[in-house]
């Protein structure tokens, strides 16, 4: 469905919900209560595993909430932050991250350039990394493992760590598949060659959602993937004809092969409800949201959508080896490449890759109340299969 068509159901579909909710009781005390959130992606959701692995995001990153740099590539917080919040849990901390951590309620397996199928590459060779899906899983059993083993011994782990029980309680939430589109890309493969990737790259996704569910995960909620044809970081490294871009000033090529993941992606996880019957699946459709967003921008609130805030140089504000915080040259001094936009509550992008903290809160904000899940469920009642 054409995204601003979805956009006039999502009042309707908001009003449904609560007259469910007043006329069925049941459905109105229903909620979830999940004790843990379990988040596996990239930088979409990356609460500092990178940053932990291989150097931290530097200033100006995190400034609007944390006031300094919080491990994310943001000026703020990210969809997993509101997630968490929205169930009274505290914000996730990295696996990878072993300082000042608790993991009681939940852990964020999610590294920035993570990609569901494995790169054979170096991050500093491809930008890419090397914590994949896979080794995000691997990461994820040795957390259950070694967690139970440290609780028995009592003392400060009972604090720090999750109950046993709670991995079968949780909430496990995947936002990836981003990069694995454009890895196809920046290592100059055609879009036939990308898109007959995809099969291969979403088995490896089935593998790992099935390793989880043999281990008590039950409960699954997961984004497809954002219109990378709108990014400055690809409006300004790929080849783009004139003739390609959208009446928003989109790359029409890499949407599409993004709505072509989405739609494999949606294939997938219905199959996973068909091969896992006791879990409960909900695929949120967050492309559509962050397309409205960008394609009406001024609409909802936000101008240039297809600007970088926090950049250097060019139409898009971007310049890919001069990112986000880091330093250039003037006149003998070392500047650090900082903000360009005022106001950051009308800004869409941060860095040229990522969103800001307005444009996280503004898609949570669409998506928490299920208008764009399928089914149509709302985040606070994830665990059940069916809206009815």
């Amino acid at each position: 469905m054409d995204p601003s068509k979805r956009f006039l159901s999502v009042s309707f579909s908001i009003l449904l919900l609560t007259l469910i909710t007043i006329y069925n009781p049941a459905y109105a005390s229903a909620h979830c209560n999940f004790p843990a959130i379990f988040n596996f992606g990239d930088s979409n959701s990356d609460t500092g595993g990178l940053s932990a692995a291989f150097g931290p995001a530097p200033p100006p990153n995190g400034e609007s909430f944390f006031h300094i740099p919080a491990g994310r590539y943001s000026d703020g917080r990210l969809l997993i932050d509101f997630i968490a919040n929205s169930f009274g849990l505290p914000y996730l901390n990295a696996y990878l991250d072993s300082v000042g951590t608790n993991f009681t309620h939940g852990a964020n397996f999610a590294t920035a350039g993570s990609t569901i199928r494995a790169q054979n590459s170096t991050l500093q060779q491809s930008g890419f990394s090397p914590f994949s899906l896979d080794v995000q899983t691997w990461q994820y059993d040795q957390f259950i493992s070694r967690s139970g083993l440290a609780i028995q011994k009592g003392d400060v782990f009972k604090g720090l760590l999750p109950k046993q029980e709670y991995f079968s309680k949780a909430l496990y939430t995947f936002d990836i598949g981003q990069n694995d589109v454009t890895s196809g890309y920046f290592s100059n493969k055609s879009s036939e060659e990308v898109k007959e990737s995809i099969p291969d790259i979403l088995d490896k996704f089935t593998i790992v959602i099935k390793n989880i569910y043999w281990q008590g995960g039950r409960y699954f909620w997961i984004h497809n993937t954002g219109p990378v044809g709108c990014l400055p970081y690809i409006l300004a490294r790929l080849p783009i004809r004139k003739e390609d871009l959208d009446s928003a000033g989109c790359a029409t090529p890499y949407n599409n092969m993004c709505k072509y993941f989405n739609e494999k992606l949606k294939e997938t996880v219905k199959q996973l409800r068909k091969d896992l019957p006791e879990a409960a699946f909900i695929y949120v459709d967050v492309y559509s949201v962050k397309y409205s967003l960008i394609s009406k921008a001024r609409k909802h609130g936000f101008l240039h959508p297809l600007r970088a805030c926090c950049g250097h140089g060019g139409k898009y504000n971007y310049n890919r080896h001069l990112g986000c915080g880091g330093k250039i040259h003037v006149n003998g001094t070392d500047v650090l490449v900082g903000k360009s936009c005022k106001d950051l509550s009308v800004r869409i992008n941060w860095d040229g890759v990522h969103y800001t903290q307005a444009a996280n809160k503004w898609v949570f904000d669409q998506i928490v109340d299920g208008a764009f899940s399928d089914p149509p469920i709302p985040l606070r009642m994830a665990c059940h299969k069916k809206a009815d």
